[in-house]
């Protein structure tokens, strides 16, 4: 049994070692993804095979504030030489938020054969672990998507507005400042917008990092998970939940934590989050 698997997780097979990863360097049934909130850290040094999907430029639209359509997603994984049957092993910086982020793109069009790197970029780089700048090269593929099917992982604001009103869980992974609404943006950030500071009416606050161990990114057992998520803050895996924060990047990392560690059944990603709803008129806030 693996380290992963004795942690008690409802679904161990989404989360991989460093180990594992360096085992399957040249595996050609996996693509090693790396995915970063500082878009020139890939070309820094990366894990040997790894391409980049950038968070920007990859998956959103460079128009609309929204996620690239099935065609563009067809093109990304032309690119990076994935078919339906690639397994996807994500990992990044920030404790892999932009990795599970990535990772929650593409659930968004199907790809479910997908995996995270435990402790992301950090664990790799604390266990001396090499690094390349060269960039790979990937025959391209002929990948075909389903058709975007965002109601399943991903909350719009008028599915929050609902839901806060139905009191149903809601679950707010930002700083406890920013919570409160004694601050606009991340500590060591700049404000990017929010006009309003504070919460939706109704969600628990319980940032994104109680989920990890801060040594090295990895995620905590289920036990300790639970500990916080179902004992402190009385969350019920049965009851629907949305988890937000102030892009989406943050409330993927507990959306995955929560769907895939924990087992909850019904879990959304809001990830117009706070920079939408401290921004529209009428909608009520909490300090």
């Amino acid at each position: 049994m693996s380290n992963i698997d004795a942690r008690g997780y409802a679904h161990p097979e989404v989360l991989v070692s460093t180990d594992w990863v360096a085992q399957h360097l040249n595996d050609p049934s996996i693509r090693i993804v790396e995915s970063n909130e500082d878009t020139l850290l890939y070309a820094s040094g990366h894990v040997p095979g790894a391409v980049n999907v950038d968070w920007t430029a990859d998956l959103n639209d460079q128009l609309r504030r929204d996620y690239i359509t099935r065609e563009g997603f067809e093109q990304l994984m032309s690119r990076i030489g994935a078919t339906k049957d690639t397994t996807v092993v994500f990992y990044g910086d920030k404790n892999n938020w932009w990795a599970c982020y990535a990772f929650w793109v593409f659930q968004l069009f199907g790809h479910s054969n997908a995996r995270v790197m435990d402790g992301g970029r950090i664990k790799w780089e604390k266990e001396k672990r090499p690094l390349t700048r060269d960039v790979p090269s990937y025959a391209k593929t002929t990948y075909k998507a389903d058709d975007r099917a965002d109601a399943k992982h991903r909350a719009f604001r008028d599915d929050v507005l609902a839901h806060m009103q139905a009191k149903r869980q809601l679950v707010d992974v930002r700083s406890p400042d920013e919570y409160a609404g004694t601050r606009l943006h991340m500590p060591d950030y700049p404000n990017e917008g929010a006009i309003r500071g504070g919460h939706i009416p109704g969600a628990k606050s319980i940032p994104w990092a109680r989920a990890i161990n801060p040594d090295d990114g990895t995620f905590k057992t289920a036990d300790e998970l639970k500990k916080i998520y179902c004992e402190e803050k009385q969350l019920s895996p049965s009851q629907p939940t949305i988890a937000y924060c102030r892009i989406g990047e943050r409330s993927s990392h507990t959306w995955f934590a929560l769907k895939y560690l924990l087992g909850f059944e019904s879990i959304r990603n809001y990830d117009g989050s706070w920079t939408e709803w401290g921004n529209m008129v009428n909608v009520p806030i909490e300090k």
